[in-house]
């Protein structure tokens, strides 16, 4: 759900995985087929993980980092990984990457340059995301829904990003 400012969007689990699916069948309808699905970590395990179930894909993870201050909602330098985690040993042929959204652009455009430089097994490479802000220099080859109040999105998963164990306990005990 969108503020009336447009600068905040919540999005249920409901909402989240409707979104994921939605994002399968434009990927389905473009006819494009690939051969492993590298998401990104973090944003983009779980997206991945669903896709990589509805085409019966591989899945390969890459995990890249620029969210960690004040509970994941200042964006800092940008890490990623040397190393791709895939099953079938090396990452190869047509591969679709994913991740949640393209929020500036930054860390799709570094990971694309970087793939396409440091991968030459990789033959075709498409992105996919659940969103795209008006203000992403980058725009995905498969996006769900366009933002251009770029809101900050509220996942319903975000809010583990200040539980602590302890927490857990708290809640848990008896």
């Amino acid at each position: 759900m969108l503020t009336e400012d447009g600068k905040h969007l919540y999005v249920s689990y409901d909402e989240y995985h409707n979104l994921i699916e939605k994002l399968a069948i434009k990927i389905h309808q473009s006819g494009w087929e690939f051969d492993t699905i590298l998401c990104l970590a973090r944003g983009g395990m779980r997206p991945g993980d669903i896709l990589s179930r509805i085409f019966d894909k591989p899945l390969a993870i890459m995990s890249t980092s620029s969210y960690r201050a004040e509970a994941g909602t200042v964006q800092g330098n940008l890490d990623v990984a040397r190393y791709i985690t895939t099953p079938k040993g090396e990452i190869a042929g047509k591969v679709l990457l994913v991740d949640d959204l393209a929020d500036s652009g930054h860390t799709l455009k570094v990971v694309i340059d970087t793939l396409r430089s440091n991968y030459s097994p990789i033959t075709e490479l498409r992105s996919a995301v659940i969103w795209t802000k008006g203000v992403s220099t980058f725009q995905p080859d498969y996006s769900v829904d366009l933002l251009p109040t770029n809101p900050w999105i509220h996942q319903p998963f975000e809010n583990y990003d200040s539980t602590r164990p302890a927490d857990l306990l708290a809640k848990w005990s008896v």
